[in-house]
């Protein structure tokens, strides 16, 4: 039974199968590795709920449009029903201009983006008609007709608002009578005279979070954003164009025409979504530190993996017999250089936490290696291998767009020096001790 442990023991395939094993075992704590960032990552969006919920959350803002009321009729059992509907005319040139003013607010060790936004909205209608729908002139309710504009978190008005329409100036009330296009928003009853077309101008003082989008309601739509923030994300259905990002901000400017969207001018009822053809900018935090961690601890089975190997042909080329349980010191090391990651982005950001972490996690493994190799030159050669695999993963990291055409260039050439130092080894025959072996 001895000889046949000791043999098993100097076995290379066995000692592969074990390592094999090892690494498996290490998926287990690399998942709880996993688990930690994304539990910091949704206390970090717990945070910034609490406190968008109350300055502001998203904005869009929808609007304004006109909507006139008027009765049609249906047949039951023989009886004449009549019911109201709601008929929904769009402006014809929607201008929208402002300024975007963002504040960082802090929560512990947590921080938030929220921002103030100056807008002036202005634009035109065209008369309202029914003509196509043939509507009778008596059904139509020209005296309810109201003006409305979705906000979609009301909290976030901060001035008193009226609105300027066909040079007479209207209070607004909270709410819209009716839900075919907006759920939230303000509404205000207006005359429509007997003309062709009708100009609208208003100021709205809107906090919010995050985010700013706009629905392009306007048969064209122009809408110019300013602001002194520098790391935009310009999403939804249409991007700026121009635009122009510095160091000392950004200015957007979107054009959406008629024919760029799927709804039309007017229609009646609520036939058409008018929030898939939403748009605007995101202010974001120029690193997001938890996506990286988790982005980084994606690559953990490799570099247990990696660092294995480079103790594994240690181990034969240099007859330098290493146990099983410390190589999962080592992986376990790894494992925690990711825990360290995530705690020190919390406080100094990713890449001083990457480089800190990152250090201490070399040293640490080369310190152990040297114990392990006996010998100061194996352990420095290692520890060349693990700064090189670390700079490999921050170059990783960085290069969002590129990280997998880098990330399978490099495992190529890693596949290649391992078969280029493997090629000379016969596998066959039983692992060699020397003297400085470790039992």
């Amino acid at each position: 039974m001895k000889k046949f442990t000791e043999k098993l023991a100097e076995s290379i395939s066995f000692k592969l199968f074990t390592i094999v094993v090892l690494v498996l075992l290490l998926l287990i704590p690399t998942a709880f590795v996993k688990s930690l960032i994304k539990e910091r990552e949704a206390t970090r969006n717990s945070v910034i709920y609490e406190i968008s919920s109350k300055w502001g959350n998203q904005q869009t803002v929808t609007g304004p449009f006109i909507t006139v009321p008027y009765y049609t009729y249906y047949k039951k059992d023989k009886e004449v029903i009549k019911q109201q509907s709601f008929a929904h005319f769009l402006p014809e040139q929607l201008n929208i201009t402002g300024n975007l003013n963002p504040e960082i607010r802090y929560r512990g060790i947590y921080k938030v983006i929220v921002y103030n936004s100056e807008l002036e909205i202005r634009g035109n209608f065209l008369a309202p008609s029914f003509k196509e729908w043939k509507v009778r002139p008596e059904d139509i309710l020209w005296d309810e007709a109201y003006l409305a504009m979705g906000i979609s978190d009301m909290r976030g008005i901060k001035d008193e608002l009226k609105i300027n329409f066909d040079n007479a100036t209207y209070d607004v009330s909270p709410g819209v009578p009716n839900l075919d296009l907006i759920s939230k928003g303000i509404n205000s009853k207006i005359k429509l005279a007997d003309k062709d077309s009708f100009d609208f101008n208003f100021k709205l003082n809107l906090n919010g979070s995050e985010a700013l989008k706009f629905i392009p309601i306007g048969k064209t739509t122009n809408v110019e954003i300013n602001s002194d923030w520098n790391t935009p994300s310009f999403d939804g259905e249409f991007l700026p164009d121009p635009r122009n990002v510095s160091d000392s901000g950004f200015q957007a400017n979107w054009q959406v025409l008629q024919v760029n969207r799927t709804f039309p001018q007017k229609w009646t009822g609520s036939k058409y979504n008018i929030y898939d053809s939403q748009f605007g900018v995101k202010l974001l935090f120029p690193v997001d530190q938890y996506l990286k961690s988790f982005r980084a601890a994606k690559y953990a089975i490799m570099f247990i993996g990696l660092t294995f190997v480079v103790f594994f042909f240690s181990e034969i080329l240099n007859k330098k017999r290493i146990h099983p349980i410390q190589y999962l010191l080592v992986g376990i090391a790894i494992c925690v250089f990711y825990v360290l990651l995530i705690s020190l982005a919390e406080h100094f950001g990713f890449a001083t936490a990457y480089i800190v972490g990152g250090s201490a996690t070399i040293g640490l493994i080369t310190l152990f290696s040297k114990s392990v190799f006996k010998s100061t030159k194996l352990a420095l050669m290692l520890m060349s291998i693990l700064i090189a695999l670390y700079t490999f993963l921050f170059t990783i990291l960085q290069l969002q767009d590129y990280s997998l055409l880098l990330g399978s260039l490099g495992l190529f050439i890693v596949l290649g020096a391992i078969m280029y130092l493997s090629r000379k080894i016969d596998w066959y025959k039983p692992i060699q001790r020397d003297n400085n072996s470790i039992e």
